[in-house]
């Protein structure tokens, strides 16, 4: 007699996460830190994964690699800069189905709306490659016979991307492409709820040209290991958070007061 074991529903999510990070070339286990924290599929309640999580001096290396990167991507010219994003887009249109998986795997969200929130990143993607040949400023009027005045605007720095549960991809993408076409450099901490599709996008980044430090993924669990770049001005030219709470309530006050500009202007600073 020959018994058939037909998988489990955890099982299935598993396999289904496995091969979703091989199509996008992501490699949890590749990541640094000694601990290990499960991913918890709120489909079946069980785990699906277990992926290191970095510690705070894991953060202030990837923030002192990001910030390195940062004086040389600055120097880039905008619309080469755009090059990479848009080529990162293209691979998040190949690799729509896999990072949709991923969602509906960590978050729960049935196929349209998983599908919906890439289509976000895609979308932001083009959006930021129109910016990239629109970087302008303005030339004024000058009191002084033969002269004028410029306006210019310098990229920030640093960039770091605190994102939620709720939307575990397209938040950061939304900052990313911009801060990306502008001259920075990111640093991302993502929910610990959500660790495979950051992998899994980071992935995709890299794959775009983005070399060592210009999109850092650093898992951390809890905000306390956001918070090295939160009180990091010199490196960290910006924060922007997405959550609920006291804590990301003052993320966000600081990413508001930082960045007071038009979308084009987000990741920029006026010279003078």
């Amino acid at each position: 007699m020959t018994v058939t074991l037909t998988p489990t529903r955890t099982q299935q999510l598993r396999e289904l996460a496995a091969a979703a990070l091989r199509r996008c070339g992501g490699d949890p286990d590749a990541l640094p830190g000694a601990e290990r924290v499960e991913v918890v599929s709120p489909v079946t309640g069980e785990p699906v994964a277990a992926v290191p999580f970095g510690s705070a001096e894991d953060v202030d290396r990837a923030v002192t690699r990001a910030h390195a990167a940062f004086l040389t991507w600055r120097t880039v010219p905008a619309p080469v800069r755009g090059r990479l994003v848009k080529r990162f887009g293209e691979l998040l249109t190949e690799h729509r189905s896999a990072l949709a998986d991923l969602i509906g795997v960590e978050v729960g969200k049935i196929v349209p709306e998983a599908l919906g929130e890439v289509q976000e990143m895609i979308d932001v993607c083009d959006l930021a490659v129109g910016l990239s040949r629109q970087l302008e400023g303005r030339t004024l009027p000058s009191e002084r016979p033969g002269h004028r005045l410029m306006e210019t605007w310098h990229p920030l720095g640093v960039v770091a991307v605190v994102s939620a549960f709720n939307f575990p991809a397209a938040v950061w993408a939304w900052n990313a492409a911009i801060a990306l076409v502008c001259g920075d450099t990111v640093v991302w901490k993502p929910s610990e709820r959500t660790p495979l599709v950051a992998v899994a996008a980071a992935a995709l980044l890299e794959r775009a040209g983005a070399g060592p430090g210009r999109g850092r993924r650093r898992d951390g669990r809890g905000r306390r290991r956001a918070r090295p770049a939160r009180g990091d001005p010199d490196r960290c030219g910006a924060l922007r958070a997405a959550g609920a709470g006291a804590d990301a309530g003052a993320d966000q006050h600081r990413a508001d007061r930082d960045v007071r500009a038009a979308p084009a202007r987000a990741g920029l600073r006026r010279a003078g």
